[in-house]
């Protein structure tokens, strides 16, 4: 198991690699480690915060895919109609875009933190986009 440590705005969570549902997504992800971006709010999907990648391609197609992660999953949107995201649900997620429907492949859950999700989400949707970074633990 391979497990990780994630800084978002002024919270940490511990998190694993889902290598054994998502073995190329875990993969792609762990040759860009560490891993840099920017969280900005979601705009369609509910509660939850994203790193919107352009056309960053990691090479990947679907598995372990979803539209509903539960809060604490993090799941890839490897493209296709929308943009290449990186998405967490801190709450209810209906995961969408302006063409509709998407789902992404959850390749990361948080094993500790979850009572700061809430907080990182409001956080983001009230201030604005916050850095994230992930580093193996």
């Amino acid at each position: 198991m391979t497990l990780l440590k994630i800084s978002a705005g002024p919270y940490s969570f511990d998190a694993r690699l889902e290598t054994e549902a998502a073995p190329k997504t875990c993969a792609a992800f762990e040759a860009a480690m560490p891993f840099l971006g920017q969280l900005v709010h979601v705009r369609w999907s509910g509660e939850g915060v994203w790193i919107p990648l352009g056309d960053r391609d990691f090479g990947v197609s679907y598995e372990n895919h979803t539209s509903h992660p539960a809060p604490g999953q993090i799941i890839l949107y490897p493209s296709g109609i929308s943009e290449t995201e990186i998405l967490l649900a801190y709450g209810g997620v209906d995961f969408s875009s302006k063409m509709g429907q998407l789902a992404g492949n959850h390749f990361i859950t948080l094993t500790s933190g979850h009572e700061n999700l809430m907080k990182l989400g409001n956080l983001i949707l009230w201030e604005g986009a916050k850095d994230i970074a992930f580093n193996y633990a």
